[in-house]
């Protein structure tokens, strides 16, 4: 049995991305720590099969408080040996790394997994300038790189050198029973109670509503559908900084009676189950666990083009990829699903397919092969 330590920035990391790990772990039959910021209320976090630490990390990489959080490790490090140190978050994973390195002469091996590196295939120059610099310096504390995305994968093993190892695994697994395409009755159902009926024609995109994920482009390709497709609707979950802005748009473009804003919503499994295409206007993604969550619920797709994006639609097999900010095809691939049932049941099937090698189950076996590598290898 090794011990094992996994870290994240904030607390609210572990039951949004990093659960799985330890649950992996703690079958494997290791003792498990994990690490963060837990101060606020939202980063709570309890589980009896760990052991918890306070560090004081913060969300800012350049905040003069991680000089007291790498102080804090530098003092758990010396009261705990760790066989493995996997980071699961930029900031936390860099004071991490760099506080690790007399713990990896002594043979503790340092893993850091990749929700989307800073720098990717159109970023900005200053991102590739300050991030790719960064995470190449600190390459030379990691013993593996694990990404969850074609591209970061790709990337990674081009451009990441100083890193001996990188790994690609599907995410970080959904849990697909929570999810499940629904029969004509129990969507007839489910839009009674919401207050829909049968002839709405319903896109729904769960994100943070801010700039990144690009609200906008869904309102304004939404307008040039309203013509041909009169019953359309636009269903937003989520909050976010961006809210007055999307909001005003919508009130100027007359667009009340198609977009609607949920807010912050627990019950998104059966707001897929109303939906007939799931879109997504995103930026940039690591790998969307909102899209996920629509395929496994049987969903089309309608996508920007953009990483981690790509890894979860193929064309004419379950939706289409249209490029940022191409309003013309977006509208156009939204009438060739709204136009074929058919077409749209096709596609959704194919969701259904592909979304099991993203399921929890297969990506706690991939993490398994990984933590058996550096913790028995």
């Amino acid at each position: 049995m090794s011990r094992v330590l996994v870290i994240a920035h904030l607390g609210r990391h572990f039951r949004i991305f990093g659960h799985y790990d330890f649950k992996v772990l703690v079958e494997m039959g290791h003792e498990v720590h994990i690490a963060a910021n837990f101060n606020e209320t939202i980063d709570n976090f309890e589980d009896s099969n760990i052991v918890k630490h306070q560090i004081d990390f913060s969300r800012n990489p350049f905040s003069i408080q991680n000089i007291k959080a790498y102080t804090q490790l530098k003092e758990l490090f010396s009261n705990y040996n760790f066989g493995v140190i996997h980071c699961q978050s930029p900031s936390g994973g860099a004071v991490t790394r760099l506080a690790s390195k007399k713990l990896r002469a002594k043979g503790t091996k340092v893993l850091y997994t990749a929700h989307g590196l800073h720098f990717y295939k159109g970023a900005p120059a200053i991102n590739w300038l300050m991030y790719y610099t960064i995470e190449k310096q600190l390459g030379r504390f990691t013993d593996c790189i694990i990404t969850i995305n074609e591209e970061d994968y790709q990337l990674s093993k081009k451009w990441l050198r100083t890193i001996p190892s990188v790994k690609y695994i599907h995410g970080v697994g959904i849990n697909t029973t929570r999810f499940s395409k629904p029969n004509a009755t129990q969507k007839s159902d489910l839009r009674k109670k919401y207050g829909y009926n049968h002839n709405d024609f319903i896109l729904f995109y769960a994100a943070e509503l801010n700039q990144n994920k690009n609200q906008e482009f869904l309102i304004r390709g939404l307008a040039l559908l309203i013509k041909e497709i009169p019953q359309i609707k636009l269903l937003l979950a989520g909050q976010g900084r961006a809210f007055k802005q999307l909001e005003h748009i919508v009130e100027e473009m007359k667009l009340q009676n198609h977009v609607e804003f949920l807010g912050y919503r627990k019950d998104i499994p059966d707001l897929l189950k109303i939906a007939d295409v799931s879109v997504s206007s995103s930026r940039r993604e690591g790998l969307p666990l909102n899209t996920l969550e629509a395929m496994a619920t049987g969903l089309p797709l309608v996508l920007t083009n953009c990483r981690g994006n790509r890894d979860l639609v193929i064309k004419d097999v379950n939706g289409y990829v249209v490029e940022q900010n191409d309003l013309v095809n977006f509208s156009e691939a939204i009438k060739d699903l709204y136009a074929s049932e058919e077409l749209r049941g096709k596609y959704g099937r194919a969701s259904l397919e592909m979304v099991r090698q993203y399921s929890l189950d297969n990506v706690k076996k991939e993490m398994k092969e990984i933590y058996k590598l550096y913790l028995e290898g």
